[in-house]
This record gives structure tokens, sequence and C-alpha cells, in this order.
């Protein structure tokens, strides 16, 4: 991305000069003969323009785009997956200013199929403009911030790495007073313990010759007004909290991440490389293949939670009649980089099943039989009925078909405490089915849990969750066909 007003410019002036253009393509007798042979478009009337009118048009439109996409001319990191969607957002946005003002009958009004193949043209056209000056910078000399906690690591990284670093963040905040500033280029200033969002840690000297950007707690502005082209983590632990955090932020401006190898373990790398640095993969799908993905985890759900809808006043009304209590329940899970969500199901187990016992794994994932579970219950668990409400955690967003399986955040910190790599698991979007359901692996097994999981992260496709979606269908029908004999 080009930085300050030449990003701006180049911004504006292309988006009026790609709307300028398509326009009067769209205008054309050989594009609206074309068109008429689209069924979208084929009952619409072929408009006609006089030299003014289609001028006048023209102009019209350019306005309005222009209008439309004014927080897209600013330089803001963004991921390509949203540059895209903002974008084509704001033009679908013009496209309705653009309707309304013919319902008012606006003497040059665009006409109707002027105006569906020029919002088609520009839902192509303007993202491809927006993403192509967005990577404009990469080609540029790479700006690299430095975010930790860990002071020895932010040193080190500074003296002996060969990157252009134009700073770091720190959970520590630097004090001085006005007489000392003068002196802050010749000797290191003191810092005082100090938390920002985060454990207070111990006190510690500046970084010489690095400049302090300010706290974690900032950490969006930060990135917003340097616009760095990559973050490297220089923490003394993987925790949730701060290092997922940073990873969290990293991933929705679109900025590379890198971390020291002593920590290589408890993130998904990009390499294997015995380098100093690892590059952490915040993204195993591209983005074209995420799309896809959202797309049918949209449309799964949506089939899913109508086809199973005559099922559910059953169901509600079987629980109520088997054990007194609420008949869905709401419990937090583990989502991507350590954050959580809600997720819900219909209720399988007692009410306050785990009041007495806290966060634990049901002995039915040993193949035991858990006395929590209710008569209905268990009938709901071997259907896997019970998973129904868990099709609007994948619509709105939360959850996809196939990834891994999401666990509560107490469960994760045990497992993480004995299996580092766990936290690999946290890079995808969890899933309703993964690799380890089909092959019978659960939670009493987290390091298998874990292989299965991380080779999917790995090797994942759209075909291949189209696969463990039919090999858990085939499954699931199995153990319900077993259970009614």
């Amino acid at each position: 991305m080009t930085s300050g007003w030449r990003y701006r410019l180049a911004s504006v002036i292309g988006t009026a000069s790609i709307t300028a253009i398509v326009v009067p393509v769209t205008s054309h007798p050989t594009v609206e003969d074309l068109a008429m042979s689209l069924p979208v478009v084929s009952h619409l009337p072929k408009p006609v323009h006089t030299h003014g009118g289609l001028t006048i048009i023209t102009v019209t439109t350019v306005l309005a785009v222009l209008l439309s996409l004014i927080p897209l001319y600013k330089p803001r990191p963004r991921r390509i997956i949203d540059v895209i969607s903002e974008t084509q957002r704001r033009i679908l946005l013009a496209a309705l200013a653009l309707a309304t003002i013919g319902y008012f009958d606006y003497t040059y009004r665009l006409p109707r199929m002027m105006l569906v193949l020029t919002t088609l043209g520009l839902l192509v056209l303007l993202p491809a403009w927006h993403v192509l000056i967005r990577n404009q910078k990469r080609n540029a000399t790479e700006s690299v911030i430095i975010i930790g906690n860990d002071v020895e690591t932010i040193t080190t990284l500074h003296e002996k790495a060969d990157i252009p670093f134009i700073g770091y963040v720190s959970l520590n905040q630097p004090i001085s007073s006005p007489s000392e500033s003068s002196d802050r280029n010749h000797s290191s200033t003191a810092m005082a313990p100090f938390t920002d969002g985060g454990a207070v840690i111990a006190s510690h000297a500046d970084v010489e010759g690095l400049e302090y950007l300010g706290g974690i707690s900032r950490l969006n502005e930060i990135i917003v007004e340097n616009d760095p082209d990559t973050v490297v983590l220089a923490f003394s632990q993987a925790d949730r909290e701060e290092f997922f955090g940073v990873l969290r932020t990293c991933y929705q401006h679109g900025v590379t991440a890198k971390v020291h190898r002593d920590l290589g373990n408890d993130v998904l790398t990009c390499d294997t490389k015995s380098d100093m640095l690892r590059d952490i993969n915040l993204e195993p799908w591209d983005w074209q293949d995420r799309m896809v993905k959202r797309a049918f985890d949209a449309l799964f759900a949506a089939v899913g939670l109508l086809v199973a809808s005559p099922l559910v006043l059953g169901i509600a009304i079987a629980i109520k009649l088997d054990s007194p209590g609420s008949v869905i329940y709401a419990q937090e899970r583990t989502a991507t980089f350590g954050g959580t969500f809600t997720i819900y199901k219909f209720r399988s187990m007692v009410e306050n099943a785990e009041q007495a016992t806290g966060a634990v794994i049901s002995e039915e994932d040993a193949g035991e039989v858990d006395p929590r579970v209710t008569r209905v219950g268990r009938i709901l668990r071997q259907t896997h009925l019970d998973e129904i409400p868990q099709l609007w955690s994948i619509f709105t967003g939360h959850m996809s078909v196939v990834g891994p399986r999401p666990e509560r955040p107490e469960i994760d910190r045990e497992i993480t405490a004995d299996v580092t790599e766990w936290k690999q698991r946290w890079f995808v979007k969890p899933g309703l089915t993964g690799p380890a359901q089909i092959n019978d692996v659960t939670g009493h097994e987290p390091d298998r849990k874990l292989r299965y999981d991380v080779k999917y992260i790995r090797n994942q496709s759209v075909l291949l969750d189209v696969r463990i979606i039919i090999k858990q269908v085939y499954k699931v029908a199995k153990e319900a066909t077993d259970h009614l004999k």
C-alpha cells in the first residue's frame, strides 16, 4: 500500500476512472445485445441515449460511487478478503442510491439494464484495483514492529536480526520527566512496572536505538498509524491473552507475523527452517478458498436448519418431559487465536451437570457411561441431534462445518500444559466435525486428536471437507440405525 496522499490519490482517481469507463462500455450496443442473453437482464428494455444524456449519467454514477467508497480512501491495513468484501458492499450501496434516483424519475437516470451491467462490472474491477494499490507497498522497503514483554528478546532481535525495525510495542510504558527527555538520545531511561492489559512485569531499561511506540492496549491504533508490513512477536510465553491477542490483531489487519524460534511449537508456522525467526501461518487458506468455504458453510447451515426444523419442537418437548431444566444450554468454547464464542446445544445432561466437578471431558468420550447424561440426552448424543443448534453458529460465521472441534477454555488450558502444540488448532475456525471425529478420536487422546487436526489444517481443501462430511453423515446414519435396532 502506498502511503498517505499517494494512496488516497490513487484510490480516488482509480475509482473515478474505472467507473467513468464502465458506464459508457455498458451502454455500447454490442454489450447490450450480449446482455440480452442473460436471464437476469433479458426482460429489461434496451436503453436509448443521447450523447449529452450519457455524459450526465456517467457523471452521476461516478459521483455516487466516489461518495460510497469514501471509507476505502484512507490507507488502512486490511486483509485482501476484507478489501474485496468492503469494496463490494460499498458498490452495492452506490447501486441502491442510483436505483433510488431512478425511482424519482430523474431526467437522466441510469436505465435499469445499465444499472445492472455497471454494478456487475464494478463489483469485479473496483475490488481488484483496491487490492492492487494495497499491495504496492509490498514492493517497497519493508517496515517491521517488534511486540512483546521480553526485553532481552526484543534487544537481541534488534541487534542481530537483519530487519529494518521502526519501533517496538511493549506491556511496559516508559516514564521520563521533561528534564530527562533531552538525555534520551544519550542514555536509556528507566521504565516502571506497568500493566497494559496483562500481568505486571519487572521494570527494565529502554531498548537503545529503538523507538517505543506505545502499549499493547493501543495496538490497533499503532498498526493503523505506522502501517507495518510485518510484526515480530517477542514474548516470554505464548499466552492466550497477550500473545494470541496480538496475533488476532495482526490477522484482522492483514499484517504478516513472525515469532522467535523458541515459541515456534506454539504456533502454526509456514516453514521448519532453523532461522531465528519463523513465519506464522495466520491464514492457512488462500482468500479465494476461504470465500468458497464460507459460502459452503452458510449454505450447508441454512439447508440443515431448514431440514431439521420439524424435529426441533419434538426434541424440546422430549427434553422438558425427561428432566427439569432448560432445553438449550450455552457454553463458552475456544475460537480462533484463543478467543472464545458461545456454542449452543440441546441439553443432554442434567441441569448444572458440572456445578460440582467443573469443566471435565465426558466419560462417554472414553467409551464409559456418564451418569450425568439423561435418557433423552443419551439418544440425542447417539444420533447427534443435540448438535442441531450449532448450525446457527456455522451460519453466523463463528464455526465451520469442518474443522477442529472447539474445546472449553478450561480444558484447553489443561491440555496445553502437557501438549504445547495444541495451540496450533487455534489457527482455523472450529468445526462441527473433522478428521478426528470421523476416526473416533476424542479429547481423552489429545496427542492423537492434535495429529489429525494439524494434518487437516495443513492439507485442507473444499474437496477434503466434502469427503469428511460424507463420512460423518454415513457414520451418523449407521449409529442411528444400530441404536434403533
